[in-house]
């Protein structure tokens, strides 16, 4: 072995790779074979796990860019909004894997979830939490900037990173209702519409969650826009 293949770091494992990473820990948060109830449960298990990875990335970007607006860093901000947006694309893409259960297989997962709910999301909560003083900080930059949430977008080419700032934050809101759609559907393909899910909630419930947003007042500016523009 060369002395480069060597591991310098400190920590479990036979390679820096695998230490820098914590592989040994990260790969045995799964379930083993001989706990299986099904064998789709390794493929459960790592959508959801990896799912949250992506969104503990999501929110850490979100909470970083309103850190930035507040300080007056609106291009910074911005291109951590991108990479927030962009985890959040990875997790709806995710979910793509679970429709490769079969619904009556699935039943035997299912007994092993406890109350286990999407609902308990540690990164959604997260997300929940850091949206509020992310839009704050929005409004916070454009009354600085004598503008109305109008005139972010009449005006947006006088103010490019406040507007592009505006449409970031909806694009977000948007992905999470996109994945929320995604969610619902996967899981009345799996389970059915007209059930309870594991915590005891209608799947009826999960179908309403689609029409929140976390910023309300850039769908509505769109009414506006469009009514300023309107014939008398």
């Amino acid at each position: 072995m060369s002395e480069l293949s060597k591991p310098v770091l400190p920590g479990e494992g036979a390679s820096d790779y695998e230490r820098y990473l914590r592989t040994d820990a990260l790969l045995a948060l799964q379930k083993t074979a001989d706990e299986w109830v099904h064998r789709d449960e390794l493929l459960f298990q790592t959508v959801h796990q990896s799912s949250e990875l992506w969104l503990k990335l999501a929110w850490n970007e979100a909470e970083e860019a309103g850190h930035l607006v507040a300080a007056g860093e609106i291009a910074a901000a911005n291109r951590l909004m991108r990479r927030s947006i962009h985890s959040m694309q990875l997790v709806t893409a995710a979910l793509d894997v679970l429709e490769h259960m079969s619904p009556w297989e699935y039943t035997e997962v299912r007994k092993v979830l406890g109350h286990g709910s999407g609902f308990d999301s540690p990164g959604f909560r997260e997300l929940r939490r850091v949206a509020k003083p992310l839009g704050e900080a929005f409004h916070a930059a454009r009354e600085r900037a004598g503008l109305s949430l109008v005139e972010v977008y009449t005006r947006g080419r006088e103010h490019e990173e406040l507007y592009t700032l505006a449409e970031l934050l909806i694009e977000l809101d948007e992905r999470v209702t996109v994945w929320r759609v995604r969610h619902f559907k996967v899981v009345q393909r799996t389970i059915g519409a007209d059930v309870i899910g594991t915590q005891g909630t209608p799947v009826e419930v999960m179908g309403r969650l689609i029409h929140h947003s976390f910023f309300p007042e850039l769908w509505d500016v769109r009414n506006d826009l469009t009514r300023m523009n309107l014939p008398e």
